[in-house]
């Protein structure tokens, strides 16, 4: 049987508490669990003058949805692609975590409806003036 649109999709999109959109469980998720599994979507590294040379809304995008390390951005090869992975809000009591390749997994069991939370600071540095 061909694999079907929902075969691994275990959160979904919608309004946030946290900050604006948030990324929300579907169905309970298992400690362990890479709730993102199929994105293998690869990061582009920017350097951060670059960056800063950018129009103002342009910096924005970088800001809110890169990886910071080293003076670099880490992001999609191109915003018009970014997937639901991108839109996971920061908490200092996280229930997913990011290994070496900034892939998601569950740090806890999860339950359905759950807003899905990471810690930035375990994996990217922070812009001035964030979280």
């Amino acid at each position: 049987m061909k694999k079907l649109p929902h075969n691994g999709v275990y959160a979904r999109l919608r309004a946030s508490n946290i900050h604006g959109v948030g990324v929300f469980a579907l169905i309970d998720i298992s400690k362990g669990t890479y709730v993102f599994a199929d994105d293998d979507q690869e990061i582009v590294w920017v350097d951060k003058q670059l960056v800063d040379t950018l129009p103002e809304p342009i910096k924005q995008l970088y800001y809110e949805f890169a990886i910071i390390k080293r003076a670099k951005y880490g992001a999609p090869k191109s915003f018009n692609e970014l997937t639901i992975s991108w839109y996971v809000n920061h908490s200092e009591q996280p229930n997913l975590a990011a290994d070496g390749e900034y892939r998601f997994y569950a740090l806890r069991d999860i339950t359905a409806g759950e807003e899905l939370t990471a810690d930035y600071r375990t994996y990217s540095e922070l812009p001035l003036g964030s979280v």
